[in-house]
């Protein structure tokens, strides 16, 4: 039998409020909750304002959620409809600009809040162990968010919308043997219609949401357990007081409420000026060709998606059959270097030959094309991401302690990064496909060099304690 019901007893001049948050107590652990999820949460004493962004992050969420909601109410999911509902909804709908616009912004506000919060992980190394699965949550999430984005883009069924989903879905067609059937199975269709419009509307509105939703509880779940990474890098659970917590910790409510609370109304005032003032930013969060309805016989000048893929899309444009021979080459000189530079096993060692000679010939133009091999840079530039915990092996997390030149790495890869992200918004000139090449060499020997480039140079003594000034 189950333990007999207590309510808890309360002076009877107790305020209202005090009684009512009682009685949902006894019932539903909400302050419980609360308390381990924030309120008693104690983490480190030397956040600073790279930590705000996480915070960002969980309130675009929620402004994502309710606006999308109120934009269904209106939205047609049909290709002969589509377009004239969203018009429907800018003209007509009261406030409904505003609802399409703070909802397009938040597109574009969320990837620069996760980027930056993923800036901070690099720096501060807090994908280093016990966080691996904290990030792989937080990648995971990043994927859905790339997806939600990318069903969502199609959803206005404008010129750019229309176009760039053609282009996004006949990338899996270059998969050898099933990439054709892939890719009439994803549009549903032999081309981009009323189906993919269809199926793209409930994966945006309902299915990626629902995963979203779960891999950000995940997410926080994770973080709670283990406790959060700060600027120094040190474990404050290591330096316990007499009351069981951390010396250099403190809770998070009031501390950090605060700061959120201000570094919210700092985001919220430079969102509200692009949403009244500068919408479409420059054509870079609305391409202006998605202001004309989609036309299957019309195509664009200069297909291109939305600015937070085109780092990634950068990488495919930059594959050419003239670049593959140094991506070879590249590849060969890896293979010698593992031999030279790595303690792996000699097994491991032959299986990384053997599995590279495979690779090379798969790479001559005569057996899988640059368009393939493309797709599978594309793929990879991502998905690396996730490998960064079993690829730094520096003996410290935070870059304060590492030495001076590896700050110019990251410099490098930071650069490299934002370089392919422009290039992925201008049109692919010789010169621009030269500088594209160039970064995506970079960007992955950053990932690829970094077991070895990590542990090099003369690294900075750690602190007993983390380093705190009060301000």
């Amino acid at each position: 039998m189950g333990a007999a019901f207590k309510e808890t007893k309360l002076p009877a001049d107790a305020p209202k409020s005090r009684k009512a948050l009682a009685w949902v107590d006894d019932r539903f652990p909400l302050s419980k909750l609360w308390q381990e999820q924030w309120g008693r949460y104690y983490a480190p004493k030397n956040f600073n304002v790279w930590y705000i962004f996480g915070s960002l992050a969980m309130l675009v969420l929620v402004i994502q959620i309710v606006t999308g909601i109120f934009l269904t109410m209106h939205y047609k999911p049909d290709s002969n409809l589509a377009f004239g509902s969203v018009e429907y909804i800018m003209k007509e709908v009261p406030w409904g600009w505003l609802v399409r616009y703070m909802h397009s912004t938040g597109a574009s506000a969320f990837f620069i809040v996760v980027y930056l919060h993923m800036t901070r992980a690099l720096m501060y190394g807090s994908y280093r162990k016990p966080r691996e699965l904290i990030w792989l949550f937080g990648f995971a999430t990043f994927l859905c968010l790339m997806a939600e984005a990318f069903f969502g883009y199609l959803l206005p069924w404008g010129q750019m919308s229309y176009w760039g989903a053609q282009v996004i879905v006949n990338l899996f067609s270059a998969i050898p043997v099933i990439g054709q059937d892939l890719s009439l199975w994803i549009r549903g269709d032999y081309v981009v219609s009323d189906a993919t419009l269809n199926r793209f509307f409930a994966f945006h509105v309902i299915a990626i949401p629902l995963v979203l939703l779960g891999l950000v509880a995940a997410h926080l779940i994770a973080l709670h357990e283990v406790g959060s990474n700060n600027p120094d890098g040190i474990e404050v659970k290591e330096n316990l007081g007499p009351d069981g917590h951390g010396v250099d910790t403190i809770p998070s409510h009031p501390y950090y409420t605060t700061k959120d609370f201000f570094g919210v109304s700092v985001f919220l005032l430079i969102y509200s000026a692009i949403v009244f003032f500068a919408p479409e930013m420059g054509g870079y969060f609305l391409e202006y060709n998605n202001f004309l309805p989609a036309d299957s016989l019309k195509t664009p000048p200069h297909i291109a998606p939305t600015w937070y893929f085109t780092p990634f899309y950068s990488v495919l444009r930059a594959t050419t059959s003239d670049f593959m021979w140094v991506v070879m080459a590249g590849l060969a000189a890896y293979v010698v270097f593992i031999w030279l530079r790595s303690r792996l096993s000699y097994k491991t060692k032959i299986a990384i030959t053997v599995l590279a000679v495979l690779v090379e010939i798969g790479m001559l133009p005569q057996v899988l094309d640059a368009k393939f091999w493309g797709v599978v840079l594309f793929g990879s530039a991502v998905v690396i991401l996730a490998l960064l915990p079993w690829l730094d092996h520096s003996p410290v997390r935070s870059i304060r302690y590492r030495p001076g030149w590896h700050k110019a790495v990251y410099g490098v890869f930071f650069v490299c990064f934002l370089v392919l992200g422009y290039l992925g918004t201008q049109l692919p000139t010789a010169t621009y496909t030269l500088i594209a090449q160039l970064a995506t060499l970079l960007y992955f020997s950053f990932f690829l060099l970094m077991p070895w480039w990590s542990t090099m140079g003369r690294f900075k003594p750690l602190p007993k304690r983390v380093t705190w000034t009060a301000h």
